[in-house]
């Protein structure tokens, strides 16, 4: 999948030669990235920048629903985005039409942002101190979990389209994640998604995290969304 993490590496026999060096190649990459999240972490906090890493597979309303967002708050909230798709800058220009600043990253064949691009892209994107920063990752339920960027908050985007078993198909990315938007709840009428499921589903992978019920396109529960993100703002300088 991914030509930078290592999990484009042949599955090797269990125990074999070529399980130790994929092992190592993931732990010097994590250890090295983790080094540059670290440094991150502490620019974000240095100048008050919430910094909020955005998760979620292809097609769940994602970058609708930053482009919904970013609407509602420029009056009222400096805001930036780090876009990351492996081709093209289709997202970086519909975010762009907002009026909100966006620097595009484009991975290749990488399958997730790492700490080192998004810290290039602070020094192209220069944002404001005191300002929300949206870090919109690749699509992808796997590799991102695992790298770091410095944010504060890693945010799963779930659409209803996608079925209610994806916490226990992704368990990493939700046991990693501080928040999650339940999106396209406008659909639940034509589908049959068990959101109480879900929840038991998310709950079971990490216990206590929060689910928020949204829909991008007729803005049920987004204000919701909102009151949350206003209040993570209000104590950006407190983050880890």
């Amino acid at each position: 999948m991914c030509g930078s993490c290592g999990c484009m590496t042949d599955m090797p026999l269990a125990g074999g030669q070529g399980s130790t060096r994929t092992i190592a190649l993931e732990v010097d990459l994590l250890a090295d990235n983790n080094v540059r999240a670290s440094t991150n972490r502490d620019w974000f906090q240095e100048h008050g920048v919430l910094a909020l890493n955005l998760l979620s597979s292809p097609g769940s309303g994602k970058t609708a629903l930053l482009t919904r967002s970013l609407m509602a708050l420029k009056s009222d909230y400096r805001l930036a985005v780090i876009e990351g798709d492996q081709q093209t800058d289709h997202d970086a220009e519909r975010i762009r039409a907002t009026g909100v600043s966006a620097l595009q990253i484009n991975t290749g064949k990488g399958c997730h942002l790492d700490a080192v691009m998004v810290s290039h892209a602070l020094e192209g994107l220069g944002p404001a101190d005191d300002s929300i920063l949206f870090i919109e990752n690749v699509g992808n339920l796997v590799c991102p979990a695992m790298f770091d960027l410095g944010e504060a908050v890693k945010i799963v985007i779930l659409s209803v389209t996608e079925g209610e078993d994806k916490p226990l198909k992704y368990p990493d990315m939700f046991h990693a994640a501080d928040l999650v938007l339940l999106n396209k709840i406008d659909l639940l009428p034509h589908l049959q998604f068990d959101i109480d499921r879900c929840r038991e589903y998310m709950q079971r992978i990490k216990p206590g995290i929060e689910m928020i019920q949204v829909s991008a396109h007729d803005g049920s529960g987004i204000g919701d969304w909102y009151r949350w993100l206003a209040m993570a703002f209000v104590n950006r300088r407190q983050a880890d």
